[in-house]
């Protein structure tokens, strides 16, 4: 099968003044109508989100990942309680890869629920030396879905108080909803909402 490339270009007048875009390929032309029906038939999917974080490590403890060691830490000054505590850290996400760049002074972390081919996963960016970020107003939150948002709260009230960050909404139902939710900052002030799989569920009239 041959492969189709298109190239935007600038159509102008002659004298120089800009007229409108148009496209070619490696065919010829194509028009704005065409490429246009090509996107809709285009097979894409959200790939991943990122967070720029000021300590990477920290931030996979807090809850983005299952740390085996750092679990066995917990354990053992929880006792207890905390194997009252069902499933994983936090969100609870698996650390797909992690690489380190040099050259240009920077680390990524994928996470994720299952692998980047397979589903959506979250990229945290630490960048060498930065610590520490401007959120802006325009920054709301992420949600993820839990079979239980009140053993997610103490789970996430352990983490935080071992590594920073603050549950910022007790678990319960959302004010004229039945939606049950809790929500934390990270340590890097980066806000999540964990709310409960079956309550969304009934919101979209699936359960």
């Amino acid at each position: 099968m041959e492969t189709v490339c298109i190239e935007p270009y600038f159509n102008t007048s002659s004298h120089g003044e800009l007229m409108g875009l148009g496209f070619r390929t490696s065919q010829g032309m194509a028009s704005s109508e065409n490429v246009l029906e090509w996107v809709q038939k285009d097979k894409r999917r959200m790939l991943h989100a990122v967070y720029r974080v000021g300590d990477l490590d920290r931030t996979i403890k807090i809850g983005w990942s299952v740390d085996l060691y750092y679990l066995s830490e917990i354990w053992l000054n929880q006792g207890e309680k905390f194997k009252k505590l069902d499933g994983l850290l936090a969100c609870g996400m698996k650390l797909l890869r992690k690489k380190d760049v040099p050259d240009y002074k920077y680390t990524i972390a994928m996470m994720g629920y299952a692998d980047e081919h397979e589903t959506t996963v979250l990229e945290l960016t630490y960048n060498y030396g930065v610590t520490e970020y401007t959120k802006g107003n325009a920054y709301a939150q992420i949600a993820i879905s839990t079979e239980d948002v009140y053993k997610s709260a103490e789970v996430v009230d352990i983490m935080t108080k071992e590594l920073g960050g603050k549950i910022t909404r007790q678990p319960g139902p959302i004010p004229g909803l039945s939606t049950k939710i809790t929500a934390f900052l990270d340590p890097d002030g980066w806000k999540t909402v964990l709310v409960d799989h079956i309550d969304f569920l009934k919101e979209l009239g699936k359960a």
